[in-house]
């Protein structure tokens, strides 16, 4: 027996003492306000409690050393104490997709017994210990900071309702997030917090080899084991078993006597009574192969010799050419100088801190999903298929999610939750370790690109040529549309008036790639930004105003051809970043252009409803995912700047129930289709409201559209070039001390309305701190299909005390299309940082950097 106190109360525990406390207070204390980010792996600090007044890791305690012990979750703080810390994060805008924050507001507690004066360097510090994927960390000092003010002077920050008088509710109003507090203090359930009544528990067997033939697999052990209720296998797969975002080319399972192509491949599940049960039923499943040498490296992959990753298909999934202008080769002959070299960029692991969760259970005669996906519609497209169901028989609510950063498009466990449920008749949850997520879901695209560009002798430039190679992996997931931004792209900020450029998506055996933040653009501006300051060296020209004389403005025109015709912010970015860059003795200079996620000749479109409730409550249904970038707060905002509804009156729902079919929350494009649907809709809901106060419109509900189908394919080279209907602009200013350490970022990016300056800056320092670790130390390596680690640490994201300062400028030069002005922010962030601090080591060293990571 072993006695300790938990929240005060005493517990006498009979149990395995080897569980972990994490274990514990989840499964047994029904305690979810403790996160499980890292398995186990002591990386994350989302598990973070109190024990004996110390800080303590939940996932690596053991039981067994709690005798005697008083041990503290969220659920024992004084409430008083906990609603100062948390209304300081939801004020400061800290919460962003919220699953790290309530094992921060716990540091902050125990940093405040210990500290109650402390300094942003003795936070930052204190904090270190912890990741947070989506702030860059500075809105958590910053908010850390206001909590110690708050208690040092006695009284509690203000309350929700304090914060929003004035109306600032609207457009261009920083706005909290929707349901911060709720989500900071561990009571909003994210999908693994779910607990069904007679749920029963999944979990997958991947393959053990990259490449091979799956001869057998013997599942007799399993069988046996106590508490297993069923082994799947791809037999029991009733509909469709291949599944995929744009091609259907990844099945579920892989089949006896078929090749796997990834060691993601799950070749069987298992469903248990418990998640402990099915997790020791997968290892003992046994499998039988065939293997075979794995096709690695995708330049290699295109050899006629190659073997194929997918039988009877060749390695080359697609080409994107664009080639415009006169032919490249005597331009760039003619040209004053060329700079011609090869880049590559890495495979880079997304590190959302919530890893991969569905839960499944019957609904009437279908199936009802809670899915953490990107997009819930898809997902219910993909799961109908795979069990061979009308997809109205599919229901899918989405959970706002930790993090996601395009790593939720494709479906990881959606479907094998789906699969479960369906056979079984039983609620059924399927949840990934850090590892399983680390191998199953795909990362960023490693590119090689061997580019040349040129200028004439006044620095104006000439030419482009440009051979880009990316790895897509074992599937096709996004990866002709990553490689297409590549293609399209490849200009960045800058008019170039002759271009010759061929972008390849090759299958491999490795991980598959598929979308993360950036989508392309960043990889090919590292290769071209590398070439502008090598061309300002060649040419003696000065590098800000090189860029500024080449850079896009209205009336130039993108890679492909398109001419921009209003709304072209890089010449204010650069205008805001001219005197910090003089100022500056090592400094690195980088523009970005990334498009707003609508375009390539694709029709996408956003359908809303607006419920009126009894009371004079709203609910607003769409179909776009929450994941910390506050898609529901720029509904909630356009929706009261359109009618001045009160945003406490609102909340908001997405479920496939609604019948608004939408595609992937990615590329920052649910800001522009789902405002401009808003503001359909709001046309009627204001007009009645000129006639009728909001509590007589009670049942009424209004419906609004937003659809872009005029978008052009790059080079299809037929009628005017239309390849996206909005971009986001961006230029940044990487700043090295005399040491040669990278010391701050300037971060100007034109949003085209800033929508909540809040979550404007929140978004930009979080993606900004992202693309630093992507240029110092963010990889994945692998070698002959398998990966290096799969920990969390080895990952590369940085930590607060190696994140550099951050100031974000924001520039508003208005996008025709986009609502108010609106263009992407969560996608432009990063795309100029890598390159801007490869830059700016280079003007410390004299070493130009071609190979990412380069810290």
């Amino acid at each position: 027996m072993i006695s300790f106190y938990l929240n005060h109360n005493k517990i006498d525990y009979s149990g395995n003492g080897e569980q972990t406390l994490l274990q514990y207070l989840r499964l047994a204390a029904g305690i979810t306000s403790v996160k499980d980010g890292c398995s186990g792996q002591g990386a994350c600090g989302a598990c973070l409690v109190e024990i004996d007044g110390k800080a303590r890791l939940s996932c690596t305690t053991k039981i067994k050393k709690l005798e005697g012990c008083g041990v503290l979750t969220m659920e024992g703080i004084p409430e008083d104490i906990r609603d100062v810390i948390a209304d300081a994060f939801v004020e400061k805008g800290a919460v962003q997709c919220g699953f790290c924050t309530p094992g921060l507001i716990m540091r902050t507690k125990i940093l405040f017994q210990e500290n109650e004066h402390p300094t942003r360097d003795q936070i930052k510090k204190a904090i270190n210990p912890h990741l947070c994927r989506c702030t860059g960390y500075i809105k958590i000092v910053d908010a850390i900071e206001e909590a110690a003010g708050q208690l040092r002077d006695g009284g509690p920050a203000k309350s929700s309702a304090q914060r929003i008088t004035g109306n600032p509710s609207g457009v261009g109003d920083s706005l909290e997030k929707y349901q911060a507090k709720e989500t900071a203090i561990g009571k909003r359930l994210f999908v693994n917090d779910m607990h069904l009544e007679g749920m029963v528990y999944g979990a997958l067997r991947f393959s053990d080899h990259p490449r091979a033939k799956l001869l057998s697999i013997d599942t007799s052990e399993a069988e046996n084991l106590r508490g297993v209720i069923r082994i799947f296998t791809a037999a029991d797969i009733p509909g469709n078993r291949y599944t995929g975002l744009i091609i259907e080319d990844w099945p579920l399972m892989i089949a006896p006597r078929e090749i796997t192509r990834y060691i993601g491949d799950v070749i069987a599940g298992v469903v248990a009574e418990d998640e402990e049960t099915a997790r020791r039923a997968a290892r003992l499943i046994k499998a039988n192969y065939e293997v075979m040498d794995p096709v690695t490296d995708p330049v290699m992959a295109l050899a006629p010799a190659a073997a194929e990753v997918h039988p009877g298909k060749p390695n080359l999934l697609e080409k994107c050419v664009v080639r415009r202008g006169d032919p490249i080769v005597s331009v760039l002959k003619n040209s004053a100088f060329v700079s011609s070299g090869v880049y590559e960029t890495q495979r880079v692991e997304h590190a959302f801190l919530e890893t991969e969760a569905a839960v499944a259970l019957p609904d009437g005669d279908g199936i009802h999903l809670y899915s953490q996906g990107q997009g819930i519609y898809v997902d219910q497209k993909q799961v109908a298929s795979l069990l061979g169901l009308d997809e109205e028989k599919v229901r899918v609510t989405q959970v706002p999610c930790g993090g996601g950063f395009g790593g939720r498009e494709d479906m990881t466990v959606q479907g094998h939750a789906a699969l479960f449920s369906w056979i079984l008749k039983k609620p059924v949850k399927v949840h990934l370790t850090r590892e399983e997520s680390i191998i199953m879901h795909p990362k960023r695209h490693p590119v090689k690109m061997d580019i040349s560009l040129g200028c004439d002798e006044n620095g104006l430039l000439t030419a482009l040529k440009l051979r880009a190679t990316g790895d897509t992996g074992a599937y096709a997931s996004v990866g002709t549309k990553v490689m297409e931004r590549v293609a399209g792209h490849a200009a960045g900020g800058y008019h170039v008036p002759n271009v010759d450029i061929e972008s390849l998506t090759v299958y491999t055996n490795n991980i598959p790639s598929g979308a993360m933040r950036g989508f392309g653009a960043n990889q090919v501006n590292f290769a071209l930004e590398g070439c502008v300051d090598e061309l300002c060296r060649m040419g003696g020209f000065d590098r800000w105003k090189f860029r500024y004389e080449n850079a896009l403005e209205n009336g130039k025109m993108t890679a492909t051809g398109q001419v921009l015709e209003a709304g072209v912010g890089i010449k204010a970015c650069l205008l805001a970043l001219k005197d910090h860059f003089y100022a500056a003795k090592f400094a690195g200079l980088a523009c970005g252009i990334k498009n707003s996620g609508v375009g390539n000749g694709m029709t996408d479109f956003s359908d809303v409803k607006i419920h009126i409730l009894k009371g004079g409550r709203v609910l607003i249904e769409h179909g776009w995912t929450e994941m910390g970038q506050g898609i529901h707060n720029m509904a909630m905002q356009i929706l009261h700047e359109e009618t001045g509804i009160d945003t406490r009156l609102m909340d908001v729902i997405t479920d496939t129930n609604a019948s608004l079919p939408t595609g992937m929350t990615t590329s920052s494009r649910a800001t522009s289709l789902l405002g401009n649907a808003i503001i359909d809709a709001a046309i009627s809901l204001r007009n009645d409201l000129k006639e009728n106060p909001l509590e007589q419109l009670e049942g009424r509900i209004y419906t609004g559209k937003y659809y872009c189908d005029w978008t052009t394919k790059p080079g299809s080279g037929t009628g005017k070039v239309i390849t996206h209907y909005s971009y986001g602009y961006a230029a940044q200013l990487a700043v090295l001390n005399d040491e040669g350490k990278l010391e701050k970022i300037f971060a100007a990016h034109d949003a085209g309305k800033i929508m909540n300056p809040m979550l404007f800056e929140g978004q930009i320092q979080g993606a900004v701190h992202m693309g630093i670790g992507y240029a110092l130390k963010e990889d994945l390596p692998m070698k002959e299909g398998r990966l290096l680690s799969t920990r969390l640490k080895d990952c590369g994201v940085l930590r607060s005390t190696e994140t550099p300062e951050i100031e974000v400028i924001g520039i508003e030069e208005r996008d025709p299309v986009g609502p108010y002005g609106a263009k992407g922010i969560g996608e432009i962030g990063l795309v100029p940082t890598a390159s801007a601090i490869a830059n700016a080591f280079a003007q410390f060293d004299g070493i130009s950097r071609k190979k990412l990571p380069c810290g």
